[in-house]
């Protein structure tokens, strides 16, 4: 997993409540297992047409948000489904910081899992950051995860919360295998012992 320690991008805003996870990555690219090439379906019926044709309108779809790595969204944010699918068409399409009132809790923790920074912030604020996200290719926002910080395009700072132990994780690139082979070497003892102590269970 990618390390996150700070980001100076793009945001683009996303100002609708309730965003579910079908919004996010519809069922139809669900069949895969695979982490790349799930951006083509992000938001699809959102950017294209029944036809399959392009919208013109969409957010990211625009000029100025198409190296947007900030979202910053309405209540709710991925709700419905848990499925995983939708952090990872985020990312695919580089999202790498998501800036909303509230999220779904499962979706909330599967950001943290593929590198996603999630941030919660007061609706005031989040419309404030909404406002410089309209700015369009001068929307440039820095998250700053150590310092729990987030300065708009005008030099003002807002400091959010965030759990030490999953500030941990983002800033050092662990996910669950990477927290797992931390602990490769004391997983390894434990097996020699075991090996030793109790052979017949090797065979």
């Amino acid at each position: 997993m990618e390390k996150f320690t700070n980001l100076r991008a793009t945001a683009a805003p996303l100002p609708l409540a309730n965003v579910d996870t079908d919004m996010i990555i519809p069922k139809q690219f669900l069949k895969t297992i695979q982490r790349h090439g799930l951006a083509k379906g992000l938001f699809y019926e959102m950017r294209f047409e029944r036809d399959g044709s392009p919208k013109d309108d969409f957010v990211l779809d625009q000029p100025a948000y198409k190296n947007a790595q900030i979202l910053v969204a309405g209540d709710n944010f991925g709700c419905g489904s848990s499925r995983e699918h939708a952090p990872w068409a985020l990312l695919d399409a580089g999202i790498r910081c998501i800036i909303a009132p509230s999220f779904a809790d499962i979706f909330y923790n599967n950001c943290f899992k593929n590198g996603i920074l999630p941030i919660k912030l007061p609706k005031e604020q989040v419309d404030m950051l909404m406002d410089d996200a309209k700015r369009g290719s001068n929307a440039v926002i820095e998250v700053d995860l150590d310092a729990q910080t987030i300065a708009g395009p005008d030099g003002g700072e807002i400091s959010f919360d965030i759990d030490p132990f999953r500030k941990h994780c983002l800033m050092h690139g662990l996910d669950d295998i990477g927290l797992t082979l931390e602990k490769q070497a004391a997983v390894e003892r434990f097996e020699e012992r075991r090996r030793l102590q109790e052979p017949w269970l090797a065979t």
